[in-house]
């Protein structure tokens, strides 16, 4: 009657230790390491994380803006008349002398129409002088293409024409230089004496009314004179 109770109780003992076994194995989380101390081997040994390592700093680019030229100033049509010796050394039926005359061009305007017109005062003949039917003084130009030489209009008069009755010329653009050449005879019956002789650019497609350094943009001048055969 006594060995029963015993048994019993030992039987329930055995059942509640197998189930504190059984939960540790299937149920239970896995033990958590120890945690490591700083300045410990373990720590000091571990890898810094992405987020600990600052990237180098990076300078900011320098962008250079180039300055913009400034305009180029504003330049006009100019006029040169040169000859060998400075002046017209002519002779009643002598030779020929020539001259040149450098159109250049700035970069404010465009001709279509830019004439070229030759003006001199009339000489005095002198006493003996015996002026014939021709002209006293006769002007030819080269031509460019054909180097020919060619009658060219020379004014005789003392009076200035109205740059209106002008017409024709040739086309000169901005920036170009133009060089033209030209000759200046006198005829044997003609008269003696000094009278400069005058050349003026006349832009012809100038509207009437406007200012004479728009109708007239470059002007110069060549000494002249003409004397007897000696």
């Amino acid at each position: 009657m006594h060995v029963r109770p015993r048994l019993a109780a030992a039987a329930a003992a055995a059942v509640l230790l197998g189930a504190a076994l059984t939960g540790c194995e299937d149920g239970a989380a896995p033990p958590r390491p120890a945690a490591t101390a700083p300045g410990s081997p373990a720590a000091s040994s571990a890898p810094p994380s992405p987020s600990a390592v600052s990237a180098p700093a990076t300078p900011a680019a320098t962008v250079t803006t180039a300055a913009a030229p400034p305009p180029a100033p504003a330049t006009r049509l100019s006029m040169s008349v040169t000859t060998p010796g400075g002046r017209l050394d002519l002779v009643r039926g002598g030779p020929a002398r020539e001259f040149t005359v450098i159109l250049r061009n700035g970069n404010s305007d465009a001709y279509r129409h830019l004439l070229l017109a030759f003006q001199m005062e009339a000489l005095v003949p002198e006493p003996g002088d015996t002026p014939g039917p021709e002209a006293s003084l006769l002007l030819e130009r080269r031509d460019p293409g054909t180097g020919r030489w060619g009658p060219a209009e020379l004014r005789i008069a003392g009076d200035l024409r109205p740059y209106s009755f002008y017409e024709g010329g040739s086309p000169l653009a901005r920036d170009e230089v133009r060089t033209e050449y030209f000759r200046l005879r006198a005829t044997p019956g003609g008269p003696t004496g000094s009278s400069p002789l005058m050349v003026r650019a006349i832009d012809t497609d100038a509207p009437e009314g406007t200012p004479e350094e728009r109708r007239r943009p470059a002007a110069s001048s060549l000494p002249h004179r003409t004397r007897r055969a000696s």
